[in-house]
């Protein structure tokens, strides 16, 4: 087990963390290039995607290396590990776990040998038919507590090639997937028909990477190809880059995405998303004004759309509150005393300029509330006169089924209170979200190209309740 390295964990409130993604995939085809350093620094720029655990596959052309552990990618790789990690291409992954228990075993990139050598996989996404793909399994195979070694099991399992192989699996696998895979001399990328998760090409001057996000792309100096389209395979060797479709696009793009999931200087569909969010902030004012004598956001979620809102109302922006800039992942559990703190080891109100102002505080989402709960409390007894709460997305008042780690539907508070009982609930003065309209509208993306399931219920793929969630498989053994 890793040490703690001193940083404050994220769930210093169980009960109310933040929504989390599945995961960070990066692949990178480059001879002459140390691929181990350009997908370590990939998936630093993705480690906001999943801090559970992180991993790489490396091949020289006639093995395939795996090196993973739980933790941040700083605390699972340093100089001596990646310096072991050789080769012309790898793929990488950080994991934050809504399939399979968050442990080793389950840590990606997974590895399985094939009739022709060896295999390995990484996948951001979740699956939604993953006990009936797992029937599929020969006997023996494998004690799969994951969908994605549920994947990797099958196409290894398959005599034909991987591209084949694959090309016949992808279209009966059902929910979201951006996956990176590989074999000893091939680097494959794939995204499910409805492109739920986003997935990305670039170009390096002497090879090719793929990744989540184009941030990851700016990180390792690679140059923005194309979007991988939803229901295609691109698969990457010496002769370069070759398209597949394995299934017709209907794209679903995540909406969250917008609102939290990518990070600020990432690019979806050809808009920043940092333009995106100040956007959504100017909607926001003009959706649910207010009189205040300040604009502040919770940082870092709510900086760009409190942005806008202070840029659409006349309203001053400034900084109210201060985050610890070390809140990171750790291996130390907190102790009840520092657990009673709660909110203020990340976040911490600054009296002089919040003392008898009437506040506007914007923030990306509401989840359960404790957090927004704790800093209108803060803020009161920093003399804050009032505090007026507003959020960037509508009420998530739905569970996710495609690689969103939200609550259940009862666990979520605008699952079952209206929003004045949530603005009671907070102790604001007043709360408003933006509308789902207003959203849409802000991403310049049509809302039927979109997956709004988390803030309407209309899931674009069905949903078989009694074989969705975290801990299906290990239920099913």
């Amino acid at each position: 087990m890793l040490k703690g390295d001193g940083r404050l964990g994220h769930d210093l409130d169980p009960q109310d963390h933040a929504p989390k993604d599945a995961c960070g995939v990066f692949g990178v085809w480059a001879p002459g290039e140390e691929v181990s350093k350009l997908t370590y620094y990939g998936l630093y720029a993705l480690q906001h995607r999943g801090q559970e655990s992180a991993g790489i596959a490396v091949s020289e052309g006639s093995r395939i290396l795996v090196y993973k552990d739980m933790g941040l990618v700083s605390q699972v790789f340093d100089e001596s590990v990646l310096g072991t990690l050789r080769g012309h291409l790898a793929i990488g992954h950080c994991r934050y776990s809504t399939t399979g228990s968050s442990v080793w075993e389950n840590a990606q990139p997974t590895l399985s040998s094939t009739d022709e050598g060896g295999l390995a996989l990484a996948h951001n996404g979740n699956l939604i038919n993953t006990p009936e793909l797992a029937q599929r399994l020969a006997p023996g195979a494998t004690r799969a507590t994951t969908d994605t070694e549920v994947l990797t099991t099958l196409l290894a399992q398959d005599d034909r090639s991987i591209e084949d192989a694959a090309a016949e699996l992808l279209p009966q696998v059902k929910g979201a997937y951006s996956l990176v895979f590989m074999d000893e001399k091939t680097l494959y990328a794939a995204r499910d028909p409805q492109g739920i998760r986003p997935l990305v090409l670039g170009r390096l001057e002497r090879g090719w990477v793929v990744a989540s996000e184009t941030a990851a792309l700016d990180i390792v100096g690679a140059t923005f190809t194309r979007e991988i389209e939803p229901g295609e395979m691109l698969t990457i060797d010496e002769r370069g880059v070759r398209s597949r479709r394995f299934a017709l696009a209907e794209p679903k793009g995540c909406l969250f995405e917008y609102v939290y999931l990518a990070r600020p200087d990432t690019t979806i569909a050809g808009r920043g998303i940092q333009v995106t969010r100040v956007e959504v902030g100017r909607a926001l004012a003009r959706e649910h004004p207010v009189e205040a004598d300040l604009v502040i956001p919770t940082p870092e979620s709510g900086t760009p759309a409190a942005v806008g809102y202070a840029q659409e109302s006349g309203i001053p922006y400034g900084q109210g509150l201060v985050k610890n800039s070390y809140v990171g992942r750790t291996f130390i559990e907190p102790s009840q005393t520092i657990r009673q703190l709660g909110i203020r080891l990340k976040l911490n109100p600054l009296r002089e300029v919040v003392e008898g102002k009437r506040l506007v505080v914007v923030d990306d989402s509401i989840v359960r509330g404790n957090t927004q709960r704790a800093i209108v409390r803060m803020l009161r007894e920093a003399g804050a006169r009032e505090v007026h709460v507003r959020i960037s997305s509508p009420p998530v008042a739905w569970p996710c089924f495609y690689g969103i780690d939200f609550a259940t539907r009862a666990e979520l508070i605008a699952g079952s209170l209206s929003v004045e009982e949530i603005r009671a609930s907070l102790g604001a003065d007043s709360l408003g979200y933006i509308s789902l309209e207003g959203l849409t509208k802000a991403t310049t993306i049509p809302a039927e190209r979109l997956c709004r399931a988390c803030f309407d219920g209309s899931y674009p793929i069905p949903i078989d309740q009694d074989n969705v969630g975290k801990f299906v498989l290990e239920s099913k053994a």
